[in-house]
C-alpha cells in the first residue's frame, strides 16, 4: 500500500517513481521500509549534529565572544585612541564590528581558497565531500550564535531584526549542511558575500572616529563598498540561481530530504531579498555622498576662479 501511495504521490510531483520507492521505501519495495527510515530520523529528517561539529560551532562560540568582550576592546585601546572617546553604546557596537570584521575576513579568505581549489564540490556540488565546507560554516554558525546573543543581551545598542532573520536563515540552513553535509558549493558560496563586510564596518569606524563623510578616506571605503557589496551579493545572484536551477530534476536532487530542499530555497532568496534591500539603501547613500562632495568641489572652484 505504501509503495503505490509513494508512486501516486510522486506522478502528482513529477517525481522519478523508481527513485522515490527505493529512497523511501527501500530497494525491496517492502511497505515496512517506508516507516521504518521516516520514523527512525533518517535522512529524510532533521539529523544530529556530530561531536566534531558541535566541537568546533562551541570553539568558535566561545572564541568570537572573547573577542568581544576581551579581545577587540584590548587591542581598540592600544590602537585607537578615539575608541576611550566613546560612549558605552558606541563601544558595544564598535566591539560588535570589530569581531564581524575578523570573521568576515577568516571565513571569507577560507571559503575563497575552497572555491577556488576544493575540486570534489566542483564535480558535485550537492554531494560532494564537505568537509572544509563543513568546517568553515561551523566556524560561521558559532559566529552567528554568538552575534544573535550580543544582540539580544545588548539590543538597544546593536538589535536589529533584519539581522535577527539574516541570521536566524542562515543558521536553518547550515544545520542542514552541517548535519547531512548536502549543497556543499551553495553553502559555500553563500559566504562569499562576507567580503563586503569589512567595509560596511569600516564606514561606521570612520564615522565614530570623526571622519566627515566627503573625506577621502570615506569617500574610498563608500564607493569600495558599494563595488564589494554589489560584486558578492547581488552580481552573482543571476548566476546562482542558474546553477540551483540545473541541479532541479536531477537524481541529486531527489536524493535530498525534503526539509533540506526547503532550507536551501528558502533560506536563499529570503537572504537575497534583504540583500537588493540593503543594495537600494547603499547605493543611495553613495550617490547622495558623491553628488555633494562633487557639489563641494565645484564650489571651491568657482571660489578660486572669483578670488582669481
Amino acid at each position: 500500500m505504501a509503495v503505490r501511495l509513494c508512486q501516486h504521490i510522486c506522478k502528482c510531483f513529477c517525481i522519478p517513481a523508481d527513485l522515490a520507492v527505493e529512497r523511501y521505501c527501500g530497494s525491496s519495495g517492502d511497505d515496512w521500509g517506508f516507516y521504518a527510515r521516516n520514523w527512525s530520523g533518517g535522512s529524510a529528517g532533521m539529523e544530529p549534529l556530530s561531536l566534531q561539529v558541535l566541537v568546533v560551532v562551541t570553539g568558535s562560540f566561545l572564541g568570537f565572544q572573547w573577542l568581544f568582550h576581551r579581545g577587540s576592546p584590548w587591542v581598540s585601546e592600544k590602537l585607537c585612541k578615539g575608541f576611550l572617546r566613546l560612549s558605552p553604546t558606541q563601544r558595544t557596537e564598535w566591539n560588535s564590528r570589530a569581531v564581524s570584521t575578523i570573521h568576515a575576513l577568516v571565513v571569507g579568505l577560507f571559503c575563497l581558497y575552497i572555491y577556488i581549489f576544493d575540486e570534489p564540490i566542483q564535480k558535485d556540488p550537492v554531494w560532494g565531500d564537505a568537509t572544509l565546507v563543513k568546517l568553515n560554516v561551523a566556524i560561521t554558525s558559532g559566529y552567528l550564535i554568538s552575534d544573535l546573543l550580543l544582540m539580544f543581551t545588548s539590543w538597544e545598542s546593536i538589535g536589529e531584526k533584519y539581522f535577527v532573520i539574516h541570521h536566524f536563515a542562515a543558521l536553518y540552513a547550515y544545520y542542514y549542511v552541517l548535519s547531512q553535509g548536502i549543497l556543499p558549493y551553495f553553502a559555500n558560496f553563500r559566504l562569499l558575500s562576507e567580503f563586503s563586510t569589512p567595509f560596511v564596518n569600516q564606514r561606521w569606524f570612520f564615522h565614530m572616529l570623526g571622519y566627515h563623510k566627503l573625506s577621502k578616506p570615506s569617500l574610498v571605503n563608500g564607493v569600495a563598498m558599494a563595488f564589494a557589496f554589489f560584486l558578492v551579493r547581488i552580481a552573482v545572484i543571476p548566476g546562482y540561481y542558474s546553477h540551483m536551477y540545473s541541479v532541479f530534476g536531477t537524481d541529486d536532487f531527489y536524493r535530498l530530504p525534503l526539509g533540506g530542499r526547503s532550507a536551501w530555497v528558502i533560506s536563499s532568496v529570503s537572504l537575497d531579498v534583504m540583500n537588493v534591500m540593503w543594495m537600494r539603501r547603499i547605493i543611495r547613500g553613495c550617490l547622495k555622498v558623491l553628488r555633494s562632495a562633487w557639489s563641494r568641489k565645484t564650489g571651491n572652484e568657482l571660489e578660486t576662479k572669483k578670488t582669481d
